[in-house]
């Protein structure tokens, strides 16, 4: 199993290499057949290798026209199967954090919750890709207070890690009849304002957490983008009096989520190549959002 993963992994990172190359080679192409379609002279810079470029156009179809990129690897079967995601805490969890994780569970379709005990994150990781596990989640806390939590994907990344923020549990409303029943449907997805390069990336890594619904389903659940904190947000509505009366209810919980980080790799890889980072300085960058607009 050592062997399998480790050829994966090589093989991944070596098309992962082979990216920059073929970047170049597509925004060549791009030139000549701009240039074509215009009936503009070919670039000086690209005449000595006119033929050969406009004999690889000709081969092109729809598919291979555009350069494949280690986002398509990461997530080249997420169609093929339902997420089967890992949600384990920091070691020595407390009894708040011990609840957020027990509903975490619930809101994630076909997510098993692990008590962490004494086990080291490697190990962690290489069970869950022995077992076909797509992600694991950790969840951290500080003082009882959940405040992050990871999300990385198997078997070769990527890791987002987001900070958490104003948590509050199914457990934590004293009015039982406010909140609605849990369910357990496949939910229907709202991504709202992920509208830059990382915001989508950032919808990606999230939607794959969740598998197709049926189009039926009465259950919604929210991810919702302001100012780069994503809102949570989980509901189901019904239909008393036709489609026009549709009653919504919050279902919980519900939290605010900031991502800080992305990297190429998964949650055990200390080596693993930062995607994006958000640095010191991008605090003071108020009119500035990452996300979306």
């Amino acid at each position: 199993m050592n062997r399998r993963n480790t050829r994966l992994r090589r093989e991944y990172l070596y098309r992962k290499s082979l990216e920059g190359k073929e970047r170049i080679l597509y925004e060549k192409k791009r030139m000549i057949k701009e240039a074509l379609q215009e009936g503009k002279p070919i670039p000086t810079e690209l005449r000595n290798e006119e033929a050969e470029l406009r004999h690889q156009i000709d081969l092109e179809d729809e598919s291979t026209a555009v350069p494949r990129t280690h986002i398509d690897d990461e997530y080249a079967n997420a169609s093929e199967r339902d997420p089967k995601i890992l949600i384990t805490t920091s070691r020595n969890p407390s009894a708040p954090l011990t609840q957020f994780v027990k509903e975490l569970k619930f809101v994630f379709p076909n997510a098993q919750r692990m008590n962490r005990g004494g086990q080291v994150i490697k190990e962690i990781i290489e069970t869950c890709r022995a077992h076909d596990f797509t992600d694991v989640i950790l969840v951290h806390e500080h003082r009882g207070v959940p405040d992050g939590i990871t999300i990385s994907h198997l078997p070769f990344g990527p890791t987002a890690y987001f900070g958490l923020l104003n948590v509050v549990t199914r457990h934590d409303i004293k009015d039982k009849k406010a909140i609605g029943t849990m369910s357990e449907a496949y939910p229907h997805l709202i991504l709202n304002k992920f509208s830059t390069k990382l915001g989508e990336r950032t919808a990606n890594i999230l939607k794959h957490l969740f598998p197709v619904p049926k189009p039926d389903t009465k259950r919604i659940i929210t991810f919702a983008n302001e100012s780069d904190y994503i809102s949570f947000r989980h509901h189901i509505y019904e239909k008393h009096g036709g489609p026009k009366s549709i009653e919504l209810k919050e279902v919980g919980p519900r939290f605010e989520m900031r991502l800080y980080k992305i990297t190429l790799g998964t949650l055990d890889q200390d080596e693993a190549q930062t995607e994006w980072v958000i640095r010191p300085y991008m605090n003071t960058t108020k009119k500035r959002k990452f996300l979306g607009d």
